[in-house]
């Protein structure tokens, strides 16, 4: 069975972590609803953490496969 790709879960992960974050920017939350918003928004962060982790294996692994390439580490001093 062929594994699936995280990029579909990434986005869905990503559009609902930005909603919760809105939600609890409003202040409109009581302490207990702050509380479970905060913890998915934990669980939806590592959930966009893995995802991403994936894309950037896939990318690599389509770089070594067409060629010597060289991958250094992204730094923002690069920019």
């Amino acid at each position: 069975m062929p594994k699936k790709s995280a990029l579909p879960d990434f986005e869905a992960a990503l559009n609902e972590l930005e909603k919760i974050v809105a939600k609890m920017e409003s202040g409109e939350q009581n302490l207990e609803e702050a509380l479970k918003s905060f913890q998915r928004g934990i669980e939806l962060t590592r959930t966009c953490q893995l995802g991403l982790k994936e894309a950037e294996q896939r990318v690599e692994k389509l770089l070594s496969e067409n060629g010597d390439v060289r991958i250094d580490p992204y730094t923002e001093e690069a920019d």
